[in-house]
C-alpha cells in the first residue's frame, strides 16, 4: 500500500484556500486545522480573494478566513478594516437596526459582546415597549420583518463555522425530534438540570457547545423561541447540517 504526506499538505497556499471555501461543509471541516496551521502561509493571500467571495450569502469558510486575516495586529489586518470599517457581509434590515457593530465583534470573535448586540436587535425590533422592559415577549415576534431575521442568522453563521445561529439551533432541535428538554443541555444552557448562569457560565468562544450562541431567554417558556425559529427560519437552510 503506497504511503505518503497527506494531499493538503503537498498544496499551495492558493490551492488549500481554494479548496477550502468550494468544498462541501465536511470535507471543510477536515481542511480547517490546516489552513489554520498554515495560517502564516494563507493570510496575506486572503486579501486578493475576498472579492471572489459571496457577500450576500452565509459562507462560513469566508467568514473563517476572514477572521483569520484579522486575527494579528499587523498591516494585513489594517488593510482589511480599512476598506471593510463596517464589515464585509452584505446585511439588509427592514426595520431600520445598524448591524455593522454586531458584525465586527463577530469578526473579531468577541461573542459575548455579540450576543449582548444580538439581544439588543431583537428588543429594538420588538419596539419601544421590549426595549423599556428589557426583554421581548413572544407576541412581539410575528411582527419582526423575517429579512432581519435572517441578517442576525446570517452573521451568526458566517462568523462562526457554521456553529452558531438561529438556524443551527433549529437543526438541533428537529434532530432531537423537537424535544425542548433534550436540545437545552446539547446546546449548554442547561447543567444538570438548572439553567447555565448568565454570563459567566456560558461559553464566549468557538470552544462552546454547538448552537450555544444567541442566546434567548427561556424563564418565560419555549414560545420566544419556537417563533424565532421555527416562524421566521423554517426555509432557512442550515450550511453546517452536513
Amino acid at each position: 500500500m503506497l504511503s505518503g504526506p497527506p494531499v493538503t499538505t503537498t498544496l499551495s497556499a492558493d490551492q488549500l484556500i481554494e479548496r477550502f471555501v468550494s468544498s462541501a461543509p465536511r470535507q471543510r471541516r477536515s481542511l480547517l486545522p490546516q489552513v489554520l496551521k498554515r495560517s502564516s502561509e494563507c493570510r496575506p493571500l486572503i486579501a486578493d480573494q475576498i472579492d471572489r467571495w459571496d457577500a450576500t450569502g452565509d459562507d462560513w469558510a469566508c467568514g473563517t478566513l476572514i477572521q483569520l486575516l484579522v486575527s494579528e495586529k499587523d498591516a494585513l489586518s489594517q488593510a482589511f478594516w480599512s476598506r471593510y470599517s463596517e464589515g464585509w457581509l452584505a446585511v439588509t434590515s427592514g426595520q431600520g437596526p445598524n448591524y455593522t457593530p454586531l458584525q465586527l465583534a463577530l469578526i473579531r470573535q468577541d461573542f459575548e459582546e455579540a450576543d449582548r448586540l444580538t439581544s439588543e436587535h431583537l428588543r429594538e425590533l420588538a419596539g419601544p415597549a421590549a426595549e423599556k422592559r428589557g426583554y421581548v415577549y413572544y407576541s412581539e415576534v410575528p411582527p419582526m420583518a423575517s429579512v432581519d431575521l435572517e441578517s442576525l442568522d446570517r452573521l451568526w453563521v458566517t462568523f462562526s463555522q457554521a456553529r452558531f445561529g438561529f438556524s443551527v439551533q433549529l437543526r438541533l432541535l428537529r434532530s432531537l425530534g423537537n424535544r425542548w428538554e433534550q436540545l437545552w443541555p446539547r446546546i449548554g444552557w442547561k447543567q444538570a438540570g438548572l439553567w447555565t448562569r448568565y454570563p459567566k457560565a456560558f461559553t464566549w468562544s468557538l470552544e462552546a457547545p454547538e448552537g450555544h450562541m444567541p442566546l434567548v431567554n427561556q424563564l418565560r417558556g419555549v414560545r420566544l423561541s419556537q417563533l424565532l425559529w421555527l416562524n421566521h427560519l423554517v426555509t432557512c437552510e442550515d450550511p453546517g447540517a452536513t
